[in-house]
């Protein structure tokens, strides 16, 4: 990808006092997932627009609480925009191609990508909502923001209740993780998020007889 150790350097540096749930290192590895997923699909995919677009698309995140949190996404293209014009190397035709697959990623927006590289960009960012990685980034948010790791009275949804994973953490990963599969765009993003999926099956399975151990 052109300019990719540059723009490497710039995200490390903004990124520095992120928490650890959209630091550096949940960009480097989205960066990973999206290079992976590009080699592996069928068709004409630009390098160049996907992987800049996964580098910078985490540059702004609201708190999750936040009334601004459904413009994480469109602030990071922003933001990305003005740091691409800056490379000289970098082809100025594909910037705005960076910057609609980053707005478009966002869970909270509920869109779907228009272009393959945008598909590939929310592929790959949802990716690392699941599995092993997943439930440690949703567990750092939920630390972070002072929830309770499960609800006492019915820990695995018997009752059939609300979810509320503004209070739960546990709550957070039947809302949302357990589904995230559905919506995966790509052959190589479907078969990991199956996988994935069944990883946190057994994690679920587990927390079950630890938390509710049978007498």
């Amino acid at each position: 990808m052109v300019g990719a150790e540059q723009i490497i350097r710039t995200v490390q540096l903004l990124l520095h006092n992120q928490s650890p749930a959209h630091d550096f290192q949940h960009v480097l590895r989205v960066y990973k997932n999206a290079e992976m997923i590009s080699k592996q699909e069928k068709g004409s995919v630009d390098l160049d627009v996907v992987l800049a677009a996964a580098l910078l698309h985490d540059l702004v995140v609201y708190p999750k609480g936040s009334i601004k949190t459904i413009n994480s996404a469109d602030d990071s293209a922003e933001i990305a925009k003005k740091i691409l014009l800056e490379y000289k190397n970098y082809p100025r035709e594909k910037i705005e191609k960076v910057a609609d697959a980053i707005r478009t990623h966002s869970y909270s927006k509920k869109l779907v990508p228009r272009s393959l590289e945008g598909k590939i960009l929310q592929d790959a960012d949802r990716l690392d909502a699941i599995g092993a990685i997943g439930i440690a980034r949703t567990f750092s948010v939920g630390g972070s923001e002072n929830r309770s790791l499960y609800n006492p009275t019915d820990p695995f949804y018997k009752s059939e209740r609300q979810l509320d994973d503004t209070q739960w953490t546990l709550d957070h990963i039947k809302k949302k993780l357990m589904i995230l599969k559905n919506s995966m765009h790509t052959k190589t993003a479907k078969k990991i998020a199956e996988e994935r999926t069944e990883f946190m099956e057994l994690f679920l399975n587990q927390l079950r007889s630890e938390i509710l151990p049978k007498c």
